[in-house]
């Protein structure tokens, strides 16, 4: 699904294809970004294309939101916030944003927006689960309204190890858009 949203400091829009540099040198690239996600950085461009092929394709699907996330004051792109999938039919948030920009308030910026966004359309629920040792991830979690509701260990096969998951709920009720 094509859409795009805004918050005071952010927008959030589409891919394109020529988002691919920006996403290779700003956060693919970035093994320190690409630690806690279930894909490995990239070293190369061209799997950056690909990836960002493959999303502008999945845009033609109603279930898939997928978002750059940009700076309004310049247009800088400086992350990506998607539903990864869907458990049960509950809508799994994961995003990741360029190193130089933590600790800013961006993602927990553009995750309450997404949140929003998904209760206003029917969701009553969404999960977002983030590595235990992911500390600054746990927090933005908890930041949106997350309520820990489990811990598992899962083998991530792109990494060839097991970590252990923190896994969140997120109800309209307990979510917090403030």
């Amino acid at each position: 699904m094509k859409l795009t949203l805004e918050t005071n400091r952010l927008i959030l829009r589409p891919f394109n294809i020529d988002d691919a540099q920006d996403m290779f040198d700003n956060w693919a690239s970035d093994s320190d970004v690409t630690k806690y996600l279930t894909w490995n950085h990239h070293t190369d461009i061209n799997q950056t294309k690909e990836i960002l092929n493959i999303w502008i394709e999945q845009y033609q699907k109603p279930e898939r939101i997928n978002f750059a996330i940009t700076l309004k004051e310049n247009n800088e792109l400086i992350g990506g916030i998607d539903v990864v999938g869907y458990l049960d039919g509950v809508p799994v948030i994961g995003y990741a944003i360029t190193k130089k920009h933590w600790n800013n308030g961006y993602t927990t910026e553009a995750c309450k927006k997404l949140i929003e966004y998904l209760f206003s359309i029917g969701h009553k629920k969404i999960r977002i689960d983030a590595v235990v040792e992911n500390i600054a991830s746990n927090k933005v979690i908890k930041k949106c309204g997350g309520i820990l509701f489990d811990t598992v260990e899962e083998f991530i096969k792109s990494k060839n190890e097991t970590v252990k998951i923190n896994c969140y709920y997120i109800e309209m009720s307990d979510f917090n858009d403030n």
